[in-house]
């Protein structure tokens, strides 16, 4: 006599009878929060999701602050004066500086600018393959900061501040968009252990502001 194997089990079934219904309780607890979203959407914890003022075109966003790279105007500003008065000394006084002493002359780029894709980006010779992209990229070349200190400078960066700590930017995009994820931070920092500068834990502090939307500091 042969047994009819064709029987389905539906998916809740076969969470509520295997595992001793562990699978199920799982799934109920996940209902449950999407519920709460839902029928609460003004919840009172702060890193709920909240609307955006736009639709929302990126899925996700990683910061990467390079301190130490190469400079700008190697890699994608052009200084077409620099480039004009090479060898030549200062043409005005110098701001206040750490080294004071004799200054060399000017001296340009010793990489060449070149014009990539539609949009007619310039960068420099260092990075030939990444001007092949260049029109999915977004090159910002008006930011200027405030102070002449790498510390304050840093700060600046990631606070809007280079005198006294203020929440950073990841506090400040938690406090406006919140988290699908409820299991896991707002948002996470990587950081190397010994780095004197990124030691400052001002630069990712949410401060008194946003004291609820603070991160995940993950060292290597």
């Amino acid at each position: 006599m042969k047994q009819n194997l064709t029987h389905t089990v539906s998916r809740r079934d076969l969470l509520r009878q295997s595992a001793c219904g562990f699978g199920l309780l799982g799934l109920t607890a996940l209902l449950a929060e999407e519920y709460s979203v839902c029928a609460e959407p003004k919840s009172m914890d702060p890193l709920s999701p909240k609307p955006p003022h736009f639709a929302a075109k990126a899925k996700r966003v990683i910061f990467l602050f390079m301190q130490g790279g190469p400079s700008s105007i190697d890699t994608f500003d052009p200084k077409p004066r620099l480039t004009r008065d090479d060898g030549k000394p200062l043409p005005f006084k110098r701001p206040l500086t750490f080294a004071e002493g004799d200054v060399g002359n000017l001296m340009r780029s010793p990489w060449a600018f070149r014009h990539y894709g539609q949009s007619g980006i310039e960068v420099s010779d260092l990075f030939p393959e990444v001007g092949s992209c260049v029109d999915d990229m977004c090159v910002i070349r008006s930011l200027v900061g405030d102070s002449v200190a790498h510390g304050g400078a840093v700060l600046q960066l990631h606070t809007g501040s280079n005198t006294f700590p203020r929440p950073s930017m990841g506090s400040w995009i938690t406090y406006g968009l919140g988290t699908e994820n409820q299991s896991l931070p707002g948002f996470v920092t990587i950081r190397p252990g010994l780095a004197r500068w990124c030691q400052k834990l001002q630069f990712w502090f949410p401060a008194s502001r946003l004291s609820g939307h603070s991160n995940r500091e993950c060292r290597y």
